[in-house]
């Protein structure tokens, strides 16, 4: 039996490369066997089957995931539609508008320039947007909202962690202050306006999750005297051969966009929200959105973080930086996002600090970020194991897609670097001792217990 449904397994397996062969993308990526790095391909299916659930019952049109461990994808699959409404299946390059999984990449590009001397972390951020040299605070007392000095200057830590406070509420800002809020045509023209803003906190004093990293990506540009996007092409997507992945998709790539979808219909079934097709190049270029790209070049970014700031002999950032950004950074603030504790974020990156706790089944300093269009991606450094989802929603709280994709990577581990090899233990009983003169026994712990 066992015998036969591998044989089935290896049929159906040759079909579909056959149908659908791996893109030309894929083909360049280091591949192996999921039992060589110590992964289950049967458990692997697991994945592939939680995903189809969704794309069934209508609630996902189609998805990517990507799974690797020691460096090797071990698992790459395309399933669903990428476009229902034009009839295109799901490809494994196709191309995803990756939402805040930019914050990551423009954080990375930052850190390049902390490594190149021009910057301390606790250095404050007028050294070169000096338009925030002298900030006010919000604060509501008895008698109404009030500005207060600012206790301490936002930092360069600040704007890497959403410490800043720099997302004031809307309804205690005044009309010309909330004009001065809305996003202009370029991220320069945007920041400049914003400078006269109140702050939301004293920076430090909290963790609120918003337009930070679109500070991050200002800096990169007063900084290195580059556009934002020229420096990720010159610095990070070229070097690391991420081929894909645009602020602006070109007119050739289109047939490979996923059309983005809203569980709007009945039941949270999906509906189409926004279908492929060639778009006014933006001049925005932030660093809380904007991206798009693929698994295969995501992977090569997460890889080279896994790495220590390396992929293929290029060197972007040292193991020290990484291992600075991927440490925590906020203390006890709750990462609220996340929807339970168990959660720190370090310098453009969360990560999973008390397991217990967390949403997802997965090691402790486990770290990532995900998209508001469905996106997410995790890295584990103990495991060695990068787990990456790419789908098109605009709203994914109704379900634990993201969760799923965490906990069925994790499971098809059968050779934890974590765990080793330990074994688990069969009950044994614990002999307990009587003490017949004092009316209480003590266990084999010295638990005192009354005997009557």
């Amino acid at each position: 039996m066992q015998k036969q449904r591998c044989a089935t397994a290896i049929a159906l397996a040759v079909q579909a490369a056959l149908v659908f062969p791996l893109s030309t993308a894929a083909q360049r990526l280091p591949r192996a066997n999921p039992e060589s790095v110590g992964m289950s391909s049967e458990r692997l299916e697991s994945l592939d089957a939680v995903m189809q659930r969704y794309i069934d019952a209508n609630m996902l049109a189609g998805s990517v995931s990507l799974v690797a461990r020691q460096g090797k994808v071990v698992h790459l699959k395309a399933q669903g539609d990428r476009y229902i409404e034009g009839n295109a299946p799901m490809t494994d390059d196709a191309i995803f508008v990756i939402m805040s999984m930019t914050k990551p990449i423009v954080s990375t590009a930052l850190m390049m320039l902390f490594e190149e001397g021009y910057f301390l972390l606790d250095d404050p951020i007028s050294k070169y947007l000096p338009e925030f040299s002298e900030k006010t605070v919000l604060v509501e007392t008895d008698e109404g909202v009030q500005q207060v000095p600012a206790d301490r200057p936002i930092t360069f830590r600040h704007v890497l962690s959403h410490t800043a406070g720099v997302d004031p509420a809307r309804n205690l800002l005044t009309p010309e202050e909330q004009a001065q809020s809305a996003r202009k045509a370029t991220l320069e023209e945007t920041i400049v306006a914003r400078a006269p803003l109140p702050l939301a906190f004293h920076p430090g004093d909290e963790w609120r999750y918003g337009s930070s990293t679109d500070y991050v990506a200002i800096l990169v540009e007063r900084i290195s005297g580059q556009r934002l996007d020229k420096f990720l092409q010159e610095r990070i997507f070229d070097p690391l051969g991420m081929a894909d992945t645009h602020y602006n998709v070109p007119a050739s790539k289109v047939d490979r966009v996923a059309a983005a979808y809203s569980p709007t219909g009945p039941g949270n079934t999906i509906e189409l929200r926004r279908a492929p097709e060639t778009r006014e190049p933006t001049s925005y270029f932030g660093g809380t959105a904007g991206l798009s790209s693929t698994a295969p070049d995501y992977f090569r970014f997460s890889q080279m973080i896994l790495n220590g700031g390396e992929l293929n002999g290029v060197r972007l950032l040292s193991p020290s930086t990484v291992n600075l950004m991927i440490t925590n950074h906020t203390g006890d603030f709750p990462i609220y996002i996340k929807g339970s504790d168990g959660y720190g974020f370090g310098l453009g990156f969360s990560m999973v600090t008390d397991p217990a706790k967390a949403r997802q089944a997965v090691t402790p300093g486990t770290f990532g970020w995900g998209g508001a269009w469905g996106t997410v991606f995790w890295i584990d450094p103990t495991e060695e194991l990068i787990t990456i989802l790419m789908v098109q929603i605009t709203s994914y709280r109704h379900f634990n897609i993201r969760q799923d994709i965490a906990n069925m990577a994790m499971q098809a581990i059968t050779e934890s670097l974590y765990a080793g090899q330990q074994k688990i233990r069969g009950y044994k009983e614990i002999p307990r001792r009587r003490q017949s003169c004092s009316g209480v026994f003590h266990d084999h712990y010295g638990q005192r217990y009354l005997t009557c």
